[in-house]
């Protein structure tokens, strides 16, 4: 099959994964390999006072009962888990910059969350290693826990870290505090509100799993497992964990069954299982289980926010604040920190707000730490100047599409710099609103209501803009290497989760060089083939591998023209080049690429002085973001006798720029919409006063399914960016940037004619009807 960019080709990949040939975590199995079980701590915190692993090891098949004192023994450092780059410093709030504490795989002194590593067991088998875990003993002396986001700051909570007064990890500021004060102070109106975004878990399909293959004879650890950036990976167990150099380490992801931002964290599993194999002299194996995932992997979001927006009485904005409290968990992980400050700015949304501020503290608990989840920040930003949008609107009886369009920044002021850290260069944002209200219907909705009540359910309408950062400043790497029957093979640094980048990278090298599908293969990300790389992460691959490949598929036709010159016995400034053929000017003579690159690797074919074989580096190196952004309408039923939510219609209309493949951009929103859909609706890791965690399955964490949603009708709107040569903007995030937002206004405006207040997320069919009797109570009471 032909591919070209743009058009909706079928995924690249899918004939293989669908047929049973894909290579996730757990299919690696190597020749001798044990496998490893992870002890837990059951406490929030607790002190360590000793570990007995001896009747653990007298269980048939058992190996070795792993501590954090043979970690120590063995010389080796800690998970640096450097969080986020910043160009200044990060500061605590007594000014002084944050260094993180680090973490050892395996603590020695104190267990932080229900769910830590605290010990490992190796074993012949997964069922034997699982069951010697649980004889393994721990004396542990129990200690007060701090595990709320909205108390962590308390004088008189625990500490999790002594060095940290109040539990406070950082303080970061953004936008002019004093305008902002000024403007608030002035306006005619204000409205504030504090919005609390819950934790949740990512839940990729496939868990977490990793393979540690330690070879003596090289003194080399190779690890095989799903991460989104293993050349940072590599870098850290060389350098900070196994201290050794990068090229004595390996890190090889195969195929990703999803990640969400959650493989882009270091988990403490990874390095165990390097360290245990070169202790057994074996590859060593380990696996999660869907209740280790809930419990022991890094959770999301955890936010708790205070806004106030400004504005007069035409609706015009006049100025925002906000107040965020971020909980980081026990550890800073690797990128930990990014969600809590690296996507402030999208605050301002699409919006002209001359004044702004934010002030973003992070706060320790006794809690499992956070990673990126889909949007890591930019969700929970949409969904607080969306909220407070339409509580603005409310206040002036004012349609919500109204005050927005009142707002919205002008295509004829792009670019434009916010007043909180964002330089907007492209975008046509009315145009985008008004695609989406029409197609939503949204003149008719009074009557949808009308029919609605007639039936005794409450219908709501909810529109929400949104505006992101993809990508950023930085670089990735594409090699094309041709083989000798001239077929190509794409190593790319950039890791693939479920996204298609090979469909992707099919498509540009079909088009440009002339192949088939078939001949096309690619690898990602695999430390062992692969020079350098950055990997996947922020809706970045789309410009940054797309800019690569080109740049690749350049050289290789340069490259090739002299060779293809040589065969047509002309100069190589008469040949023209296009889809896949050098064809000679004002002549019908011609010669197809694959036909050079079989050429290639027969030196008595090669001009004199060319080395036989064929390939060629591509790199990419952007100077900044770009901005995707949207416009989602979404329309609820809700019965007011039970509480339940019936989703009728999501549209929405979004600007990704130029479209690589339409079909995969679709796919992106629709599975962000119902990610968005299920924080807002369901999704939720809930811990006692005690730090235990009470929805450790899926018996008690509920997961959306196809039928919680209706049907998606997504629609675009692309106005290409300039920011990378290819015009595209990132797809990944959007469709859950937009969606909570638009579901949670939905749903407000449904209450609102029964005068019932949104409730916290997730907004499950009890709480809603709770608000609907408090409502009725309070109006009965008047």
């Amino acid at each position: 099959m032909k591919f070209s960019p743009g058009e909706a080709n079928p995924r690249h990949e899918d004939d293989r994964l669908l047929t049973g040939h894909g290579r996730y975590s757990d299919d690696v199995n190597l020749p001798g390999q044990a496998h490893a079980a992870i002890v837990r701590s059951p406490y929030a915190h607790a002190a360590i006072n000793g570990i007995d692993g001896e009747a653990a090891l007298d269980m048939p098949g058992v190996l070795a009962v792993l501590t954090g004192a043979d970690w120590v023994a063995d010389g080796l450092g800690e998970v640096a888990n450097p969080g986020i780059v910043m160009k200044t410093p990060l500061l605590r709030p007594d000014g002084v910059p944050f260094v993180n504490p680090g973490r050892r795989p395996l603590p020695t002194d104190r267990v932080r969350y229900v769910g830590e590593p605290v010990a490992m067991v190796v074993a012949e088998t997964a069922a034997a290693a699982a069951l010697a875990a649980e004889m393994v003993e721990l004396d542990l002396d129990p200690l007060p826990a701090a595990t709320a986001t909205a108390t962590a700051r308390d004088a008189e909570a625990p500490l999790v870290w002594e060095d940290f007064p109040r539990n406070e990890v950082f303080v970061y500021r953004a936008g002019d505090a004093d305008a902002t004060a000024k403007a608030l102070s002035a306006a005619p109106r204000v409205v504030t509100d504090r919005l609390v975004i819950n934790r949740i878990h990512a839940n990729p399909m496939e868990p977490r799993s990793c393979t540690g293959d330690y070879d003596a004879g090289r003194d080399h650890y190779t690890i095989y497992g799903g991460v989104q950036r293993s050349f940072s990976f590599r870098d850290m167990l060389a350098r900070e964990v196994f201290r050794v150099t990068p090229d004595q380490v390996d890190v090889v992801p195969g195929d990703v069954g999803g990640s969400f931002g959650l493989k882009g964290s270091m988990n403490m599993e990874m390095p165990l299982v390097g360290w245990a194999s070169k202790r057994l002299g074996r590859p060593v194996k380990w696996t999660a289980t869907r209740t280790e995932m809930l419990t022991g992997d890094d959770h999301a979001r955890d936010v708790i926010i205070e806004a106030t927006l400004a504005y007069d009485d035409d609706g015009r904005f006049l100025g925002f604040r906000a107040e965020a409290t971020s909980n980081i968990g026990a550890f800073a992980g690797f990128f930990g920190l990014a969600p809590a400050i690296l996507n402030l700015g999208s605050m301002a949304g699409p919006y002209t707000i001359p004044a702004m501020h934010v002030e973003a503290v992070g706060v320790w608990t006794h809690t499992g730490p956070v990673a990126p989840y889909r949007g890591a920040g930019r969700p929970e930003a949409a969904y607080v100047i969306e909220r407070m949008v339409d509580q603005a609107a409310r206040d002036l009886h004012m349609d919500p599409v109204e005050i927005r369009r009142r707002n919205l920044i002008p295509a004829e002021a792009l670019p434009y710099r916010t007043a909180l850290t964002f330089t907007y260069d492209c975008g046509e944002f009315e145009a985008v609103l008004d695609k989406a209200i029409a197609a939503a219907g949204y003149a008719g909705f009074a009557a949808r209501r009308a029919e609605a009540e007639a039936r005794g359910r409450l219908r709501g309408i909810g529109v929400a803009m949104c505006i992101e950062t993809a990508g950023s400043a930085g670089y990735e790497t594409t090699e094309l290497k041709f083989a000798e029957d001239g077929t190509v093979r794409v190593l790319a640094g950039t890791t693939n989760h479920g996204q298609g980048h090979s469909t992707l990278f099919a498509q540009y090298v079909s088009q440009r060089l002339g192949y088939d599908g078939a001949e096309i293969s690619v690898v990602e990300s695999d430390t062992r083939v692969i020079a350098d790389g950055v990997g996947t992460g922020g809706s970045r691959t789309a410009a940054f591998a797309s800019a690569a490949v080109e740049d690749a598929i350049a050289k290789a036709v340069e490259k090739g023209r002299g060779i293809a010159a040589n065969l047509l016995q002309v100069g190589p400034e008469d040949l023209s080049f296009a889809e896949g053929v050098y064809t000679v000017s004002g002549a019908e003579q011609h010669v197809t690429f694959q036909e050079v690159v079989r050429a290639a690797f027969s030196p008595d074919m090669l001009p004199a002085g060319t080395e036989a074989g064929f390939h060629v580096f591509g790199r990419s190196e952007l100077s900044g973001p770009s901005f995707p952004n949207g416009c989602h309408v979404c329309e609820v039923e809700i019965d007011p006798e039970t509480g339940a939510v019936e989703v009728i219609s999501h549209v929405l209309v979004d600007d990704v720029g130029f479209e690589i493949n339409p079909m995969i951009v679709k796919g992106q929103l629709h599975g962000g919409v119902l990610q968005g859909a299920g924080q807002i609706l369901m999704e939720d890791m809930v811990y006692d006063e005690d730090g235990q965690i009470l929805t450790g399955s899926f018996m008690d964490y509920a997961m959306p399914r196809i039928s919680d949603y209706c049907s998606i009708e997504a629609g675009s709107h692309p106005v290409p960016t300039a920011t990378n040569p290819t015009g595209v903007k990132g797809a990944g995030e959007s469709g859950t940037v937009g969606s909570m937002p638009a579901l949670a206004n939905a749903i407000d405006n449904a209450l609102a004619q029964r005068g019932a207040k949104l409730p916290d997320m997730p907004m499950t069919p009890s709480r809603i009807w709770t608000a609907l009797r408090d409502a009725a109570r309070g109006q009965d009471a008047a």
